[in-house]
């Protein structure tokens, strides 16, 4: 009876000790939607934010952080529901493919949708002035230009490039895909509506070509400190202006990655850009 008592503990034992086990090579990030005040804006905005699965349990741990931007029209929930950035970052990380890292996705489609500044709608003041502060003073953020970086997709790819050119001293990489680099006449887009007459000015007077084009040699020796990364399918609307910004880059002497797939405008598209985009961010944050 006892030595029957002995061995249904032992086994009582190694199966929880099997299930804590198990428990801790399955662990995974999470995705959640917050929330932050902004007086810039005038109201409360939305963003979601990816927490690697050691986030909970290790209290000391500082993370990398990737600010990653919708494109036009979408949300701060598109990347997570539609990109599967959590499931990608996961398996990413798992394999060891991705460095652990918080990424975070700003709300930039509500109210007006648009990254850049204007006399009534400073986005670009509130994504430097009140996010970043918010984000990487309420999370454990590793906070200097070598573990920060930044990615987008369309007009959020053109918010990256913006963003990572006027402020180069705050990312070590930009990854920008089907990035709308200025307004194009598009059977999509109704000129008689004036908030997109807004939109397609704000984009135009951010246009990625002629920043470059009138540089000062200063400021691109600041650009030369972003690892950039720029990723259009061949058969994207887009493309001829990626191009177009790439053959700047060269004539700048910008080093730079280029990957051209097949492929259009497309969530299929994105998606498989974060098999790419997050091992590339990773590579130089960990030589950083």
């Amino acid at each position: 009876m006892i030595l029957r008592m002995k061995r249904l503990f032992i086994l009582q034992l190694l199966v929880l000790l099997s299930l804590a086990v198990l428990a801790q090579f399955t662990q995974t990030g999470r995705v959640e939607y917050k929330s932050m005040p902004s007086k810039i804006l005038n109201e409360d905005r939305e963003y979601s934010i990816y927490l690697p699965a050691g986030y909970e349990h290790n209290s000391e741990k500082e993370y990398p952080i990737l600010y990653l931007l919708h494109g036009g029209g979408g949300s701060h929930t598109d990347w997570p529901e539609r990109g599967h950035v959590g499931d990608v970052a996961n398996q990413l990380i798992a394999s060891k493919e991705a460095a652990e890292m918080i990424i975070v996705c700003p709300e930039a489609g509500k109210t007006f949708m648009n990254y850049f500044n204007s006399p009534d709608w400073r986005y670009e003041d509130y994504f430097f002035e009140e996010m970043i502060p918010f984000i990487e003073s309420n999370y454990r953020i590793i906070t200097d230009k070598r573990h920060r970086a930044i990615a987008g997709l369309s007009m959020g790819g053109q918010g990256t490039i913006v963003y990572a050119s006027h402020h180069p001293e705050l990312f070590c990489a930009a990854y920008a895909m089907s990035a709308y680099l200025y307004s194009m006449d598009l059977p999509f887009i109704d000129p008689d509506d004036p908030a997109m007459r807004k939109l397609q000015n704000l984009v135009e007077e951010n246009n990625c070509i002629k920043y470059l084009e009138n540089a000062s040699d200063d400021k691109i020796e600041d650009l030369k400190t972003v690892a950039w990364f720029i990723d259009c399918g061949d058969d994207d609307f887009t493309f001829p202006l990626n191009m177009e910004y790439v053959a700047e880059m060269q004539n700048r002497q910008i080093p730079y990655q280029l990957r051209v797939r097949d492929g259009g405008h497309t969530w299929e598209y994105w998606h498989s850009a974060l098999y790419i985009a997050l091992p590339f961010l990773s590579d130089i944050i960990r030589e950083n």
